[in-house]
């Protein structure tokens, strides 16, 4: 079992694996989702602002414009998708955009939602402010327990060309959480079984999960970010707003907003940081990750698994040395239905709903050597358009099975 317990080992770790991917060009990658679903205390006893996954890509049906995405509050049952399918009015959800190859954004999105006072199908109403262009607000897409799920309204602003969504969708993460428990379990004790993935089970088949998307110009993005090197990069938080203290009767409360969660790079938090730490990286920045702040834990973790030190260094520098920030290339073409499927601009360049981050990370863990969890396919069809997620779960009729794989 390797023992890297000092500074030079760990950062001569991550040189390695810079240097690898620098011969190598690429990480190898196969097909669907990870995600980040309950991956802290403090996120999951606050479901509203728990992040699942973001996304980055390329619109396969016109590459000319960029696609954001964030889900959050996972594990929502279709019957009751109208009393939780609700965007929390007190929550901000942040959209970081990194321009120029730092671990600083460059320009931010925030959406904020109106309270939802009326029943049925009345929407509520986003807010979308920026750093980099002017406000607009939109509706939402109700959600309902209809047989037949809502189609997604899609609000496109003129003045930007910038195309928006947010509503409830199915949730497109596909693994096996006991699997994966019960293989790492073992792995640990000491005799790794990787039959435990033999079982297959989607445990997030059938669920639902709020989202929220865009769909930026390339252009918009190239003329007020100044992106260099042709590659943007992404991440998202949820922040909530507390009320500031009543210093004089006359002054009212005012808004602000304290960390709640972050998340790019798929599963490291979940997966790579111990327990204790867990709140600490969702406060936490990727200046943080990028001076190494979490890089103990992160080698720790991967070394208890039985993972070398090339391996190591692979995982590390992805979720380390550029801090936790999704990366997409804008001058790879990304093609296919759904988000796009062509292998060329799959995760790490960005990552689309498809792209199976679970099987590349268990590749690495497991010294690159093939291992899957089984569980890759998603339950419901990609839509071929913004914002591609599949349509919402939605309750079933008598005798029809209701897709869940626990």
């Amino acid at each position: 079992m390797l023992r890297l317990s000092t500074k030079n080992k760990k950062f001569a770790a991550l040189a390695l694996a810079l240097n690898l991917l620098l011969v190598l060009g690429t990480i190898p990658t196969t097909q669907v989702g990870a995600a980040d679903h309950g991956d802290a205390p403090g996120a999951s006893v606050d479901r509203s602002a728990d992040i699942n996954d973001v996304y980055l890509f390329l619109d396969p049906t016109d590459n000319t414009k960029v696609v954001m995405l964030m889900t959050v509050h996972g594990f929502i049952v279709p019957a009751e998708a109208s009393n939780f399918g609700i965007f929390d009015h007190n929550l901000r959800y942040r959209f970081n955009i990194e321009a120029n190859g730092d671990t600083v954004p460059d320009g931010t999105v925030d959406v904020t939602f109106s309270e939802k006072i009326n029943s049925g199908a009345t929407p509520q109403t986003a807010t979308v402010t920026s750093s980099f262009f002017p406000t607009f607000t939109a509706p939402t897409t109700p959600a309902n327990t209809n047989v037949t799920g809502p189609t997604p309204v899609v609000t496109t602003n003129a003045g930007t060309g910038i195309a928006f969504y947010a509503g409830l969708s199915d949730d497109p993460f596909t693994f096996d959480i006991p699997a994966f428990g019960r293989f790492t379990a073992s792995v640990i004790a000491g005799a790794p079984n990787p039959a435990f993935f033999n079982r297959g089970r989607d445990s997030f088949a059938g669920y639902n999960t709020l989202s929220i998307g865009f769909s930026f110009p390339v252009q918009l993005l190239r003329s007020q970010l100044n992106i260099a090197n042709n590659t943007v990069g992404l991440y998202a938080q949820t922040q909530r707003r507390i009320s500031s203290v009543l210093r004089a009767p006359s002054r009212s409360f005012a808004p602000n907003y304290t960390d709640v969660d972050r998340m790019a790079i798929p599963a490291v938090n979940v997966s790579l940081i111990p327990f204790s730490r867990k709140n600490e990286y969702n406060l936490g920045t990727p200046t943080d990750d990028a001076n190494g702040r979490f890089a103990d834990s992160i080698v720790g973790t991967l070394t208890a698994l039985g993972t070398n030190t090339t391996n190591i260094g692979v995982l590390a520098t992805v979720a380390v040395v550029k801090g936790d920030i999704l990366r997409l290339d804008l001058t790879k073409a990304n093609t296919g239905p759904g988000s796009g499927t062509n292998p060329a601009a799959a995760f790490p360049n960005g990552r689309r709903l498809a792209d199976d981050v679970v099987d590349t990370i268990l590749f690495f863990v497991a010294n690159q050597n093939p291992l899957s969890d089984n569980a890759n396919v998603n339950d419901v069809p990609f839509r071929d358009t913004f914002p591609f997620f599949g349509l919402s779960q939605q309750p079933r009729e008598s005798g029809i099975d209701d897709n869940t794989r626990n």
